[in-house]
């Protein structure tokens, strides 16, 4: 079986763990403040302050800027559904612009259709890796004075030129174990400006600074030493195995373009992509999915539902057409591209996918 993800845990994750329970604090601790440290050097920012979950770091972005009800959030339809439940936590208003087409982000064109007096915000998803538009996505929200929101939670380290993803606004990241690195869980939101960083940190621990004395109304989103000790040891790595995950979707996309009925990802000039998932379009992919079951070969598609066709979303009278965004859903394929994968687990993914008719090599 060739996994869709594989979490790498290995000595130096198992020697801090360790060290951590040998010496009874567990809870957010010392280790906590080394990774917020040590990641907000990593990503470029000034301030990191770590969270219980990605989604956990986009709810106390939202109430550190002081979002809520009135409000409205634009943000894309084509991604995990925490990307637009972070508004409704907060009592906002989310509002969806469609994605384009070669990149599945947020199409900044769309974005300033959808702008209204009661805007306050944007949260553009880096989706898969692969960064957004932020160049105009930031310049838009310089002109309307909107507050900016990354949502990086599947591009730590992912770039735009020499600029890191997350260097435009606040950002949001996630550990998940399926993630380019991991917590198991956890998240971190990042900042340049120290108020938002004091009152995220407030928020994310009952709204207080000191033991028993709460100014604030807060929540129990805390990392733990335990997960910190996991985090210290897999960003020492990661760098290195997002190269590996380059190297491994340049590779399959040097087999794979050759193939009709499929689209390889693009890469937006001038990006750094980290292919936290290897997404490409399928013009048939019911025919694809078993041969690949078949074949061992893990998969995922993501994201099967656009979010504002989600039960949800409809309920609360989400009705627009995003053609892009529903177009997308009913073509992408996530084929596996982490970092422990083999050239054998490569040319047989390759070889799966050219054994189907409907996507066979042109004259096969």
């Amino acid at each position: 079986m060739i996994p869709i993800a594989r979490p790498l845990i290995g000595a130096e994750e198992t020697a801090l763990v360790l060290e951590v329970l040998n010496s009874g604090q567990l809870a957010q601790g010392p280790r906590v403040h080394e990774f917020e440290a040590r990641f907000a050097d990593w990503a470029g920012s000034r301030y990191a302050v770590a969270t219980s979950s990605g989604t956990a770091a986009l709810h106390v972005a939202l109430l550190a800027h002081e979002i809520g009800p009135g409000a409205e959030v634009i943000t894309t339809p084509f991604s995990f559904i925490a990307s637009a439940n972070c508004a409704l936590y907060v009592g906002a208003r989310p509002v969806f612009a469609d994605i384009e087409p070669d990149y599945f982000t947020l199409d900044a064109e769309q974005v300033a259709s959808k702008l209204t007096p009661q805007t306050r915000a944007l949260i553009p998803v880096h989706l898969y890796g692969q960064p957004c538009d932020m160049v105009r996505l930031a310049a838009l929200a310089d002109r309307h004075g909107l507050i900016l929101i990354e949502d990086a939670c599947q591009a730590h380290g992912a770039r735009l030129g020499d600029r890191p993803v997350g260097a435009w606004g606040t950002a949001c990241y996630s550990f998940y174990p399926t993630k380019n690195m991991t917590t198991v869980e956890g998240g971190m939101l990042t900042t340049n400006d120290a108020q938002i960083a004091e009152r995220a940190r407030l928020i994310r621990d009952h709204g207080s600074r000191a033991r028993y004395q709460h100014e604030m109304l807060g929540f129990n989103l805390r990392l733990t030493d335990l997960q910190a000790a996991i985090g210290l040891a897999q960003l020492a790595k990661v760098d290195a195995w997002n190269k590996q995950r380059r190297a491994n979707a340049a590779y399959l996309s040097s087999r794979l373009a050759r193939i009709d009925g499929l689209t390889p990802p693009a890469i937006r000039p001038g990006a750094t992509h980290v292919f936290h998932q290897y997404t490409l379009r399928v013009r048939d992919r019911a025919a694809l999915l078993p041969r690949l079951s078949q074949r061992g070969i893990g998969y995922g598609i993501h994201y099967p539902q656009s979010i504002h066709q989600q039960p949800l979303y409809q309920s609360l009278g989400y009705s627009e057409r995003l053609p892009q965004a529903e177009r997308a859903s009913q073509e992408v394929l996530s084929l596996p591209v982490h970092p422990a994968l083999t050239q054998a687990d490569l040319d047989c993914i390759i070889e799966a996918v050219q054994a189907v008719p409907a996507v066979a090599l042109p004259g096969s």
